[in-house]
């Protein structure tokens, strides 16, 4: 039976966040549904959803979280080898919902279960309701079986960090400073938070994220490990680009820092899409609550970066860009043991995310 740490961290217990290039035994992610974020009822994202867990499955497991009216429909959609469950959500994003896993050196998983507050609460925050996200990181930890770590008074999202596993966090000012997460607390004190519950000894500051509207600067839009002391970064050198100075100054920001143990870091450039990618047919999304209604032609966040590292693969975002062939090139010469798919993850990216963003891995042990 998963139960509740109480009264330690997971530091002190010797647990540690391990990176995500590091074995994995599953893959969670969570059926779209909420018409009040994507768009002609859904059925588009849930086709882009089950493309992107199929993939998945052809290099280790994966669950797909569902709610009961939607349960039979998921089920025929995705190929009978991955596991459904049903589950009740608010929406689709198990990276920031989802339980945080952790390892120690005896071979036995923990996690935590980070308070969600739907991307920045009442200042602004996404939903007009987050209680069932907020209950899914828990879920998981049963359904794997898995005693956590709750942060009550803490707010995180696994989309604004990284992990190199030895020691080194990575994440941004825009989003772990904003005020919607934990105003209360000092950038010092957000950083003993990081390190305590993620086991690590030092914590890697870019100023900014390329998406402040929505998740107010995830890192994984931007920059993540790809091993320790290496960095994939994106990077695009037209000036009109919307994301050309976050990225040069994540660059330049990047070559001055050094990881827990001391070492530069190596950074591989990844290029940006050659056109951006607007929002398309916004008024078929439901009228509903929302501190960011979305509008036809508004800038969508599309970065190649937010790829899924797995067991033997990367899983990419695909935009029918000039780009998109790039991209998979120099994704493959960062990654030359494993083996790069492309999604079409448009769909994804109209809702506010992408792959990354709406998965979330299960360490082996």
């Amino acid at each position: 039976m998963a139960r509740r740490i109480i009264g330690s961290t997971p530091k002190l217990d010797g647990f540690r966040m391990p990176a995500e290039f590091e074995p994995q035994s599953e893959i969670f992610m969570i059926w779209p549904e909420y018409t009040g974020n994507w768009r002609l009822g859904a059925k588009p994202a849930q086709a882009a959803y089950t493309n992107v867990a199929t993939a998945i499955s052809e290099f280790e497991k994966v669950t797909m979280l569902v709610s009961a009216r939607q349960f039979e429909h998921c089920r025929a959609m995705l190929p009978n080898h991955i596991r459904v469950v049903e589950t009740t959500s608010d929406d689709a994003w198990c990276r920031d919902t989802g339980p945080t896993f952790l390892v120690n050196d005896n071979g036995e998983r923990r996690a935590v279960d980070w308070k969600f507050n739907a991307w920045g609460g009442l200042v602004d925050g996404l939903l007009p309701s987050w209680d069932h996200d907020d209950l899914i990181a828990r879920k998981i930890c049963e359904i794997t079986d898995t005693d956590s770590y709750r942060t009550d008074n803490f707010v995180l999202e696994g989309g604004s960090i990284h992990t190199d596993g030895e020691g080194t966090v990575l994440t941004t000012k825009m989003c772990l400073l904003s005020q919607g997460r934990n105003p209360h607390m000092s950038q010092e004190q957000i950083e003993n938070m990081l390190c305590e519950y993620l086991g690590c000894e030092k914590t890697l500051w870019l100023t900014d994220g390329i998406d402040p509207d929505e998740t107010n600067g995830h890192v994984d839009d931007v920059a993540c490990f790809i091993r320790p002391a290496e960095i994939c970064c994106i990077d695009t050198d037209d000036v009109n680009h919307p994301f050309y100075e976050a990225a040069k100054k994540a660059q330049q920001e990047l070559a001055l820092m050094t990881d827990a143990k001391g070492r530069k870091l190596k950074i591989h450039k990844l290029c940006c899409t050659k056109k951006t990618v607007l929002m398309e047919n916004a008024e078929t999304i439901d009228n509903r609550f929302s501190a960011k209604p979305r509008t036809t032609g508004e800038l969508c966040i599309a970065s190649y970066c937010n790829f899924l590292i797995c067991n033997g693969a990367i899983i990419v975002p695909q935009y029918d860009d000039e780009n998109d062939a790039l991209a998979l090139s120099q994704i493959s010469d960062m990654f030359p043991d494993r083996t790069v798919v492309g999604v079409p993850t448009r769909e994804i990216v109209y809702g506010g995310g992408n792959i990354h963003c709406i998965t979330q891995q299960v360490p082996k042990i």
